[in-house]
């Protein structure tokens, strides 16, 4: 279940390579991503 996380994240180019200084930053666009991730899901599931 992690690795199948994992890889669904990798297309976001942001987190990728982490280049933000701040590790709040980096938090944030993970959960972004993340969110993504679970709309795009339900979206595809509902459809």
């Amino acid at each position: 279940m992690i690795e199948r996380t994992m890889s669904w994240l990798t297309g976001y180019r942001r987190l990728n390579h982490r280049y933000e200084r701040r590790p709040r930053n980096y938090s944030t666009f993970l959960g972004l991503a993340t969110t993504l991730c679970c709309y795009k899901r339900l979206v595809r599931l509902t459809t």
